[in-house]
Formats: structure tokens, sequence, C-alpha cells
């Protein structure tokens, strides 16, 4: 006789993967607002020197 699947065990493996998935996001998304911020600083000391 088959062994009753295990849905805990499937249900936490997607939330895991779901977490993995949104913490990339999540740095990838940091990482391009500190590129924008520091490209929107370089510019801002180029006008000072103006």
């Amino acid at each position: 006789m088959p062994r009753p699947p295990n849905y805990n065990h499937e249900r936490k493996e997607r939330e895991r993967i779901k977490a993995e998935k949104k913490a990339e996001k999540l740095a990838a998304k940091a990482a391009r607002k500190q590129s924008e911020t520091e490209a929107e600083q370089s510019t801002e000391e180029e006008q000072a020197e103006r």
C-alpha cells in the first residue's frame, strides 16, 4: 500500500521557494535603488562643481 502524501511538506517547500524568490527580488530592487541614488549623487556633485 503506498504511503499517503505529505501535504505539509509540499506546502512548506512551496513557501520556501516563494520566500527565496521574494528575497532575490528585494535584493535586486535594493541594488537597483542604490545604483540610482549613486548616479543621482554623482550628477549633483558634477553640477555643484560647475
